[in-house]
């Protein structure tokens, strides 16, 4: 009967009741671990950027290239939008628990393939779908576009995500009626000066994103905002000189934007030749097409430092914004080039 009068004993000086609590903090610590080394393999698997070659949704490796203009266009910006939202993780931009509210580079990276899906919509919407700048736009299209606008970092009412599908369902509208050889209200018109209209504003974009990666190292630089117009003027004086330099925790979000932005716009750039190849061989500018194509796909080599170095320019350590703005300046000046070609008659 002693191990009765030992057990009861323990009970009452609480043995039972600290032994229970540790055991509680156990189980808790190990559920918080577990919690945390699945949130690191997620955030890991869930940041890796997909290769430049990637096979897009609606697209298969057998697909054949289509006779309908404009069907491959409209099927990548479908198609980079799906991508968004189905890769792995979905879309993460908006997200408000781990893993996906403690990662960085991947968020800025949706967002750079955002700008330029939000851009070829509205190309689609304001160009490539109407003959003339007085003709009718198309309805579809101009629901899908302000959607795509909407805020990447909404969580609910409404989320992103769901602005995101709704556009979907507009551009996959479009593109039905763009295939419906009954239907002549969908139109896509592969003109030069619709390309010209787009590489504009794929131009604008990328000397932004130029002159944000080229200020990681600080600049001092000459106020041109009013050049070579002696009548020109604006709201509020500003300095001539002008000290311009990227905060320093925001290097790598520029970097991964610009990453995002550039393996969208290859695809795009891609699609594109596709449906004006007529035109750029008319121009004799394929060659000058494709020569963006290889100067952007350089922007994708495999990054092999754990982080976004950011040394001086001829410094010890290499400075990979540098890096990268040299092959965005470079493919910016070939669509300079190719602009001025797809103008001459």
């Amino acid at each position: 009967m002693n191990w009765i009068k030992n057990i009861y004993h323990d009970w009452r000086d609480g043995v039972y009741e600290d032994n229970t609590k540790r055991k509680i903090k156990n189980i808790t610590g190990g559920v918080v671990a577990l919690y945390l080394v699945c949130s690191l393999a997620l955030g890991w698997y869930w940041s890796r950027e997909p290769d430049v070659d990637i096979t897009l949704p609606g697209f298969s490796e057998n697909d054949e290239v289509s006779d309908v203009v404009g069907e491959t266009t409209t099927k990548t910006v479908i198609g980079l939008t799906r991508f968004l939202l189905e890769k792995p993780g979905g879309f993460i931009s908006n997200d408000v628990l781990p893993p996906g509210l403690l990662l960085d580079n991947m968020p800025n990276w949706e967002y750079g393939v955002l700008i330029q899906v939000r851009d070829a919509t509205r190309a689609l919407r304001e160009s490539f779908s109407r003959s003339q700048s007085q003709s009718k736009e198309d309805v579809a299209l101009s629901k899908a576009e302000p959607r795509l606008n909407f805020s990447n970092n909404s969580w609910m009412l409404p989320a992103s995500e769901s602005q995101y599908k709704e556009a979907l369902v507009f551009l996959d509208d479009y593109l039905a009626r763009l295939e419906d050889p009954n239907d002549q209200q969908a139109q896509f018109y592969a003109r030069a000066d619709n390309l010209r209209y787009w590489l504009r504003i794929v131009e604008s974009r990328l000397g932004s994103l130029s002159q944000r990666l080229s200020a990681s190292v600080g600049q001092r630089r000459l106020n041109t905002d009013l050049s070579n117009d002696v009548a020109a003027s604006q709201s509020t004086a500003a300095e001539n000189d002008i000290d311009v330099k990227t905060p320093w925790l925001e290097i790598d979000d520029v970097f991964y934007e610009s990453r995002g932005s550039t393996w969208a716009l290859i695809q795009l750039l891609r699609a594109m030749e596709v449906d004006f190849r007529k035109v750029l061989q008319n121009k004799n500018a394929m060659v000058s097409y494709r020569q963006i194509i290889r100067e952007l796909e350089a922007t994708q080599q495999a990054l092999y430092s754990p982080v976004i170095l950011n040394g001086s320019g001829f410094g010890l350590f290499a400075n990979h914004s540098l890096v990268m703005t040299s092959y965005i300046s470079r493919a910016n000046a070939a669509i300079i080039d190719l602009r001025a070609l797809l103008a001459q008659g």
